[in-house]
């Protein structure tokens, strides 16, 4: 079994993330792509607790309504934080970790904060109003080849971002953000996650540099890291093939 968290941003949902790629997971595991709190489908409730806690508590409150009792986790950026959380908070729940460039594990060494992308991500954000350049500028952000952000993805996501739902979810996350910020800093907490993690990192990241990389795979014991070259912040879309095979490698043992 396969539970997939996708990251934040503008029109952000598990089929958005890993459509390109769940169908070569699900050939070989049952596989479970999940709208987190605040994003796609699923509600856009206040959140009472860090965006991570909240965000994994929900993932494992699905988990047992759905009778899954154990199962790898495979999560990008926001999604990669709470995946962490998850293996935390609830580690009889996990199995292995395939963390992307994961929020709150990376602590950067060498690249001044705020990174390019979520200075991008807060100019989208707090905009009265979004427009494609918002958007189109965060979306560029994210990748090493800037071929891959077409006009019709612009379109795609621009229209998303003015979603009112869309908005509502980014506030709330973003009020929580503000009012938990330690909650964010899951780097501290890295030497207690024991399960078998692969960390998966483009070096070319401007969201979260791969210089963040190194605390926690110091600081935990199973922990393995993977730096695709000319990648950016999406390893699965612009390394799809090698990040599947690396993948389902590690998830097999």
């Amino acid at each position: 079994m396969l539970v997939m968290l996708h990251g934040g941003g503008p029109g952000a949902s598990a089929w958005a993330a890993f459509g390109g790629v769940v169908e070569g997971f699900a050939a070989r595991f049952r596989t479970l792509l999940v709208d987190l709190p605040g994003f796609g489908r699923s509600d856009k409730p206040e959140l009472d607790k860090d965006v991570f806690s909240f965000g994994a508590d929900a993932v494992a409150g699905l988990l047992d309504e759905l009778g899954i009792a154990k199962a790898h986790f495979a999560g990008v950026s926001l999604g990669g934080g709470v995946c962490v959380r998850m293996a935390l908070d609830h580690p009889d729940k996990v199995d292995r970790l395939l963390l992307t460039a994961p929020a709150g594990l990376s602590l950067n060494l060498f690249t001044a904060e705020p990174t390019e992308g979520v200075k991008r991500l807060i100019e989208l954000s707090i905009a009265p109003e979004p427009t494609r350049e918002h958007v189109r500028a965060f979306l560029i952000s994210l990748v090493h080849d800037p071929a891959l952000v077409t006009d019709a993805l612009v379109e795609e996501r621009y229209a998303q971002a003015l979603d009112p739902g869309a908005r509502l979810g980014a506030q709330r996350l973003g009020a929580a953000f503000a009012k938990w910020p330690e909650g964010s800093m899951l780097w501290r907490e890295a030497h207690r996650i024991t399960r078998p993690t692969l960390l998966t990192w483009g070096r070319e990241d401007r969201v979260n540099p791969v210089d963040g990389a190194f605390v926690a795979l110091k600081a935990m014991p199973d922990a393995r890291l993977h730096v695709f070259p000319r990648c950016g912040h999406l390893a699965y879309v612009e390394r799809e093939a090698e990040f599947l095979r690396l993948a389902v490698d590690f998830l097999e043992g």
